[in-house]
């Protein structure tokens, strides 16, 4: 099953939710400390509470980098654990020069198997190609990001009177031939995610910010629906993964994603 396939019958089921697997030792809950590798026991739980409501899970390589090999290995222990049908998204944002390039496309793709990586444009569509060649892939690329820094260089102003990240969308937008691409559009640009939403095309969507960073996941759905679009996915990570540091926080993290899909069945189903 291709990337976008798996992507596409989960919105059919108005599932949205990607769960961001962003685990941090020093925020999960004290208890798994003594299983001998608590990162993958938090992981194991989480991914079994939320297997049936999830849309996607979301890899933040730098949470598991940051442990060296046992962190690689955690990656690849990880995706064992989710099933075969639902969107992987390694969020790496790579992008660089051709042959570089090329190698971590085979690392995202052929070593660990993800269906899908979050891309940086900045070095230009030729950084991006190794990755665009994996047709059954999906790739997110960043557009305008949900962190204040945005402003100082995805805002910019072109000589056209356009800005540099709806240069980026029209970019890649242009380079969908295969439907394997995507953007990544901050949840909190609210307002920018409404004047450019009929830009997207075909695009695949990834918007993150919901929760702690501010972004609203109804807001989100309702600008979408009205748009007739299904073809996208709101991560959430500390909104989800850190409700409860006691024994029932995988149970908290089902009820919350639940209540979720409830919400985006609602807003769908309106006629």
């Amino acid at each position: 099953m291709k990337a976008t396939e798996k992507l596409i019958l989960k919105n059919k089921e108005h599932k949205f939710v990607c769960v961001g697997l962003d685990t941090d030792l020093k925020k999960i809950p004290e208890h798994l400390l003594n299983y001998n590798n608590p990162i993958l026991e938090f992981n194991k739980r989480i991914i079994e509470a939320t297997e049936q409501y999830a849309a996607a899970y979301k890899i933040n390589f730098a949470f598991y980098e940051v442990l060296g090999k046992k962190g690689f290995e955690l990656i690849e222990e990880t995706l064992k654990l989710i099933p075969g049908d639902v969107l992987t998204i390694a969020d790496a944002k790579r992008g660089d020069i051709g042959n570089t390039s090329e190698m971590y496309a085979k690392s995202v793709y052929e070593h660990f198997g993800f269906d899908s990586v979050t891309l940086n444009p900045y070095m230009g569509m030729d950084s991006l190609q190794p990755f665009l060649n994996y047709s059954e892939k999906l790739n997110f690329v960043l557009t305008l990001t949900s962190n204040p820094g945005s402003s100082d260089f995805e805002r910019q102003v072109l000589n056209d009177g356009s800005y540099l990240y709806q240069k980026i969308i029209y970019s890649i937008s242009n380079r969908n031939a295969e439907k394997n691409c995507g953007i990544v559009f901050g949840a909190t640009n609210l307002e920018e995610i409404k004047s450019n939403i009929s830009s997207f095309s075909d695009l695949t969507v990834l918007l993150p910010g919901v929760g702690a960073q501010g972004g609203s996941f109804e807001e989100v759905l309702k600008v979408f629906q009205t748009h007739n679009r299904e073809n996208f996915v709101v991560n959430i990570s500390r909104g989800l993964l850190y409700l409860s540091d006691k024994e029932d926080f995988a149970q908290r993290t089902e009820q919350e994603i639940k209540l979720l899909n409830q919400l985006a069945n609602l807003i769908f189903s309106v006629t």
